[in-house]
């Protein structure tokens, strides 16, 4: 689909410098721009990129002023914010190629579930009995749906992934490929010869509205009721999340992250790669732990850690600077002990 300057400028509030007539039927980073191609520039750091790009239509802010002569095929569209508007023509874009409703053969839904409007539904999906499918959902090929699942409206599965029974998933929720939601959590407990029981999970997951899951990522069930993911959380690949955890409205944690069955997460909280959360935590709201963080303790509100056991990260880099210098300080303390030997034999 082809989209003039002039209407793309129309949809962002825009203006225009050059050929308003230009069409353009992709995107692309200014870098790899190709005639046709719609790009952006918003990091000033790129901008050596835009006098040599090859796209034909390129979205600037406002207070973008070049230093020398732009290609003579470029338009530019001058916007309040680069970034966000580029953002913008992604998601259309992005809407644009969902899959048209339809049910695909051989696919199951069970004569006892209930399916809404507009339904896609790829080859090979199940979905259980008395489950409850909203309006506008897309469940990929070879997705797994449970018995008595919720699905709001709005939700995207792709293909492969696994939502157990009894789980609840809001509105306008997004669950990547692989993921698992509803797995049994860690629950075993050893008998008087040391074997390993299991505890029954019987609790469930609850997803609120606008949450994503990324590829490969589970949330465990609750052993007794849910565990919880709060609305707007965003939750990347290769995530572990287990039983009975809560994750906070609009919190964020990149892959590799572990969570420990019953932490409480706040709101707005962002983790980063690879954080090992111990059990039964209390994380505060708007907190931050770095990459690769070991968190053994509660986090109070506001707070920024790192390292493993994780604590405050300004005192974290102060102490990490001492590290640093430690084979210095070995070798200057050595220095000195061979000097205050010298010294004591010359008193001998």
């Amino acid at each position: 689909m082809k989209f003039s300057a002039e209407q793309i400028a129309g949809m962002l509030n825009g203006t225009i410098e050059g050929d308003s007539s230009v069409e353009v039927n992709s995107l692309a980073k200014i870098e790899e721009g190709v005639q046709g191609a719609l790009s952006f520039l918003a990091n000033p750091k790129y901008e050596e990129h835009i006098y040599s790009t090859g796209s034909s239509v390129c979205i600037v802010n406002n207070t973008f002023s070049p230093s020398t002569k732009l290609p003579n095929t470029l338009t530019l569209i001058k916007v309040d914010d680069a970034y966000a508007c580029f953002a913008k023509l992604l998601e259309l874009y992005d809407s644009m190629t969902k899959e048209a409703p339809r049910v695909e053969t051989p696919s199951f839904i069970d004569s006892t579930a209930t399916v809404g409007e507009n339904l896609y539904l790829g080859a090979y999906a199940y979905i259980g009995r008395e489950s409850v499918i909203g309006n506008d959902v897309a469940i990929y090929p070879n997705v797994n749906i449970g018995s008595n699942v919720q699905i709001g409206d709005g939700t995207i599965i792709y293909p492969g992934a696994t939502v157990y029974r009894d789980c609840v998933i809001g509105k306008n929720c997004i669950i990547h490929s692989g993921a698992v939601v509803g797995a049994d959590g860690f629950g075993f407990a050893p008998n008087e010869k040391g074997e390993f029981q299991k505890i029954p999970q019987i609790g469930n997951v609850v997803l609120e509205d606008n949450v994503d899951i990324g590829a490969n990522s589970t949330v465990d069930r609750a052993t007794m009721g849910s565990t919880v993911i709060r609305k707007g959380a965003k939750i990347d690949n290769l995530v572990q999340i287990g039983h009975n955890v809560e994750v906070g409205k609009n919190s964020a944690m990149a892959a590799q992250v572990g969570i420990a069955g019953s932490s409480k997460i706040g709101d707005n909280v962002m983790l980063g790669g690879q954080v090992g959360l111990a059990g039964h935590l209390k994380i505060g709201d708007r907190v931050k732990i770095a990459a690769q963080s070991g968190v053994g303790g509660d986090v109070k509100d506001d707070a920024i850690v790192m390292g493993s056991p994780a604590f405050d990260s300004k005192e974290y880099k102060k102490s990490y600077m001492g590290f640093r210098r430690l084979p210095m300080i070995l070798s200057r303390l050595q220095e000195l002990e061979d000097k205050v030997k010298e010294l004591t034999k010359d008193q001998k």
